[in-house]
């Protein structure tokens, strides 16, 4: 009964954790990002990242993607997925999994690497750091969807 309970109780702080990430509005499940993309007409903007590691990948978080600006545009404009690669930070299982075949599906050679995603998982266009800013990396994410 007592292992029930860890378990039960394991379970629920894993999604509260998932939650907590959720709420600053990235996602770490590729079928429910799907859907949020399909039900809200939004492309998805994946950052494959290596968030506790990669230089780069801590930068673009840094200077882009945990900026106002930033969020303001994503929270109308986009669906954001998040499939990170830590070397120190535990993660699930099944997320590990998920994150290596969309790597390997995707082709992905290195960190960061961004796409840009219709809501059936078709690449749109692929980018990573950019240096400038929110509003640069906005008028570039701008540009890139307009191309398609």
């Amino acid at each position: 009964m007592k292992a029930k309970m860890k378990c039960f109780v394991l379970a629920v702080c894993c999604g509260l954790m998932t939650t907590l990430s959720a709420a600053d509005g990235w996602m770490t499940n590729f079928a429910a990002a799907k859907k949020l993309a399909k039900k809200e007409n939004k492309p998805i903007l994946v950052d494959f990242s290596g968030s506790d590691w990669c230089g780069w990948c801590i930068k673009l978080d840094k200077e882009v993607f945990s900026t106002k600006a930033f969020k303001e545009y994503a929270k109308k404009n986009l669906v954001l997925l998040m499939l990170d690669f830590p070397r120190g930070k535990k993660q699930a299982a099944s997320l590990k999994k998920q994150n290596m075949q969309l790597a390997r599906k995707y082709k992905v050679q290195g960190f960061p690497t961004v796409l840009l995603l219709n809501a059936s998982g078709k690449v749109l266009a692929t980018t990573g750091y950019q240096a400038g800013g929110p509003e640069k990396y906005i008028a570039h994410l701008k540009q890139l969807l307009k191309k398609k």
